[in-house]
Parts: structure tokens; sequence; C-alpha cells
């Protein structure tokens, strides 16, 4: 695949981007390198992964990082109730180190994201999503899989690559990530799009919404991202979810009333609709995000 097809291949997915993603992604994929993005919540990292295995024609294999998540829940477990009932079964009919050696095999190994990943014999996209919220030792972990393409199983040694997965880590910055990791991977850091690559967003993913409401959309959310007293940052998929709702209402005019009605849609958390609603009491012949309106 070069450039231009995967260029089309996202094109086809409706996915909006520009060259340099374009090129990052591309030269990645050639290199067999890893790739990390980073970005505020709500950019678009985690749909970088599926548009790519979509653009590649891949199985999407994801590991959800969070505090505390180790070998067991990302690589592999022993299937500890189908080993002792091998060994009740057994106990008499094998002598003791062919046993032992037989409950160490595939048999009872239960294959976790990154296992499964270099394991399938067809190549993956392996999403490893929000490095940042797992532990440095976990981070260090990865570090034999980022570089070598292989993890190492005590009981089985050391497992190389069937086929090279394309693997994508996300983060949002919630801690510092390791040089050691960075040096691993290619980097692409993803912002909020601008008013018009949000516009282009919402007319690729809702084509039946009013050009006219995506628009205002797209104007309000841009303004909501700016302020200063919306504590959580409206993400692309808010802003979707909200032309969405406005859509399924039937209404085709973003005014105040309006965006009150259907701030649960772009706005989750308590604080930022109350700041809202005071800012809209501020200025009450206002609407404040409307397109249609010019503030000075």
């Amino acid at each position: 695949m070069n450039l231009d097809q995967l260029k089309q291949k996202m094109d086809e997915a409706n996915y909006i981007y520009d060259e340099t993603l374009a090129t990052v992604l591309f030269v990645a994929l050639q290199l067999g390198r890893p790739l990390l993005i980073e970005g505020a919540a709500g950019v678009g990292k985690t749909e970088v992964a599926k548009v790519m295995a979509a653009a590649l024609g891949r199985e999407l294999v994801r590991l959800q990082c969070y505090e505390g998540l180790d070998e067991s829940k990302a690589l592999y477990e022993w299937n500890y109730q189908k080993q002792l009932l091998s060994i009740q079964v057994n106990m008499n009919a094998q002598d003791r180190d062919t046993l032992t050696k037989s409950l160490f095999s595939d048999e009872y190994l239960l294959e976790r994201p990154l296992l499964k990943s270099i394991r399938s014999e067809k190549p993956v996209v392996l999403l490893i999503d929000e490095i940042d919220k797992a532990d440095e030792e976990f981070e260090a972990f990865l570090l034999e899989l980022l570089s070598e393409m292989q993890v190492t199983i005590p009981e089985v040694g050391t497992v190389k690559a069937r086929s090279v997965p394309f693997v994508v880590l996300t983060s949002n910055r919630a801690r510092p990530l390791s040089e050691a990791l960075r040096r691993r991977c290619a980097y692409l850091y993803i912002e909020y799009p601008n008013m018009e690559k949000e516009l282009a967003i919402l007319r690729a993913k809702l084509p039946h919404v009013d050009d006219r409401l995506c628009a205002q959309v797209a104007l309000a959310v841009q303004k909501l991202r700016g302020s200063e007293a919306i504590l959580k940052k409206p993400s692309i998929a808010e802003s979707l979810d909200w032309a969405a709702a406005l859509d399924a209402l039937g209404i085709r005019e973003l005014t105040p009333d309006a965006l009150r009605q259907t701030a649960g849609f772009v706005l989750k958390n308590s604080e930022d609709i109350a700041s809202l609603d005071a800012a809209g009491e501020e200025e009450p012949h206002h609407c404040g995000s409307c397109g249609e309106h010019r503030h000075d």
C-alpha cells in the first residue's frame, strides 16, 4: 500500500485528516514502528487506530489501560481451573515432571490482547489506549514488545511475533511517559480541530444533518472549547452527538433555548452546564454560541 492508497482508504471511511497525519501513519506502517499519539481527551486519538484497522482490513485488538494493569490482564493468564482438573484426572496416569510440563502448554494458556496480537497469523492493529493511565512498571514491561516484537513468558520462554502488528499507543498526558518508550515510537500530536475541520467532520459523519445547523454547532463547540469557564472541553464525539440530538428533535436553528435543552449532549458535568446558564443570564439578548450572532 502506498501513501495515495492509504489516503483513499481513509477517504472511504469518511475520516478527515491532514497531510502530516497521513504521512506519519504511512511511514510508521512501512517501517513497522509503533506510533505514540498524544493529545487532549476527545481529539480523536483512538479513532486513528480504528480507521487504520478498517483501511488495512485488519482486526483491531484493544488494550484499555488503567491503574494497576498487569501482565495477567494484558499479556496472558493460565487457566487455573482447567489445570486443576487435569491434575485430578492425570495425577496417577503420568509422572510428576511430565504432568507439570503439560500444564504449561498452549492448551491452558489464555491469551490477552498483547499476546493475541503477536501470535495472530494475520497482522492486526494493536491499540494500547491511554498508556498514561497505567503504572510506570507496566510501561517498562511494554518495552520488549515495542522494540523486539516479542514477549517473555516465564513458563514458556520468549514468544516472537508470528506477524508484526501495527501498534498505536494513545496518551492524554496525565503523566509524563518515559524516554525509553518514546524512543521506540514514531510520534504524533493531535489538537482539537479548528472550525473548518470540525465542520468537515460533522458533514462527513452526519451527511443527513442540515448544513447550516452543522456550521452553527461547529462554531458553538469552538467557543465552548475556548471558554476558560468550561472545565471539560467537548470532544469530537460529543460534537457529533450534539448535532445528531438537535437533528433528532427537528431543530434547524441553534437558538439559546435549543442550546439549553440539549446541553447534556455536549457538556458532561453540572459545573459546565451551570457556567453555560450563568453566561446566558449575564447576556440575555445574545445566544453566546449561535453562529448567527456576532459578538464584538
